[in-house]
């Protein structure tokens, strides 16, 4: 496998970049790339000290796993990030939840740009960790990834009870006020959802906890609550009894909300701007059904098709 030019040093200094933003120790954090810590010491010193031997410290399939992890790709892309009124939300909602150690759940439509916001702010903020629920759905997946999170070794032979013991203990007295971010926490089963009450009461006062979603997330709350799904009701009441969102309800507001963040985020992208005005309005496509307005997903398409 062939690398573009300068993607080894690209990872590596993404690689330090966060692990500035990571309150454990190194070896906790070399656990989280899945790199040997006196790896992980070897590529510091190399980048530190501008000596070109990178390869020799993994092989390229390494890198390109570690370029995931830390979001670098192999096609570069020149998507400027936007701080929208979606992102300027979250980024207050998160750390809100961080400086508090408070929870709060972010339901909201799809195509605005929840998860782009959560991952660059997971990114940049230290201790701010982001899991994809749709990657673990079950229990004991939410639990391994909840240990992966913070750096913990999960192995084959690992004891659920232990990884979750850990967890706690390392989200409640190792890291200096952690945020833990679930993105598409609709997709969880009952169990998984259910589980979070536990790490929640573990760790109170001490980690925010951030579940996002679309309506999936909110049906799947609001329907347990109302049959008297027990940890359903007390889950709920642990995250304020209460939905964040910020798209209007009625459709001239709605209209104007997407408008407005379609055109934040083109414009930026754009270097000519004499067709802005005609991509924003291709992108706006109201569904007369359901009242569905499409979102960004769109919108950057459109703007790659304009571009090329």
């Amino acid at each position: 496998m062939n690398l573009p030019k300068g993607y080894k040093e690209k990872v590596a200094n993404a690689l330090i970049e966060q692990r500035a933003n990571y309150g454990g120790t190194d070896a906790a954090y070399a656990r989280l790339m899945d790199l040997n810590v006196s790896v992980f010491s070897r590529i510091k010193t190399q980048i530190k000290e501008g000596v070109d031997e990178l390869d020799k410290l993994v092989s390229n399939s390494q890198w390109v796993a570690l370029g995931r992890k830390v979001g670098v790709t192999l096609r570069e892309t020149n998507w400027v990030p936007v701080e929208t009124d979606v992102f300027v939300m979250i980024r207050e909602d998160i750390m809100f939840c961080k400086d508090y150690s408070k929870s709060r759940i972010f339901v909201d439509n799809c195509g605005i740009g929840k998860t782009f916001a959560a991952k660059y702010i997971a990114k940049k903020e230290k201790n701010v960790f982001y899991i994809d629920a749709t990657q673990c759905s079950t229990k004991i997946e939410l639990i391994k990834a909840l240990a992966r999170a913070v750096g913990l070794e999960v192995r084959c032979r690992s004891k659920l009870k232990d990884l979750k013991e850990d967890t706690k203990y390392y989200l409640s007295s190792v890291l200096d006020r952690p945020v833990m971010i679930i993105d598409e926490a609709g997709a969880l089963d009952k169990d998984a959802l259910g589980i979070i009450q536990e790490y929640w009461n573990a760790t109170e006062d001490f980690c925010g906890w951030y579940l996002m979603g679309a309506n999936a997330l909110r049906s799947k709350i609001e329907r347990g609550v109302s049959h008297d799904h027990t940890y359903y009701a007390e889950l709920f009441s642990r995250f304020s009894e209460k939905f964040s969102k910020i798209v209007p309800k009625d459709e001239a507001s709605r209209i104007a909300f997407y408008k407005k963040l379609i055109r934040d985020v083109l414009s930026a992208n754009m270097e000519d701007k004499k067709d802005l005005d005609r991509l924003v309005n291709q992108c706006l496509i109201v569904d007369k059904e359901t009242g569905t307005i499409s979102g960004l997903r769109r919108a950057q398409s459109i703007l790659l098709l304009h571009s090329n």
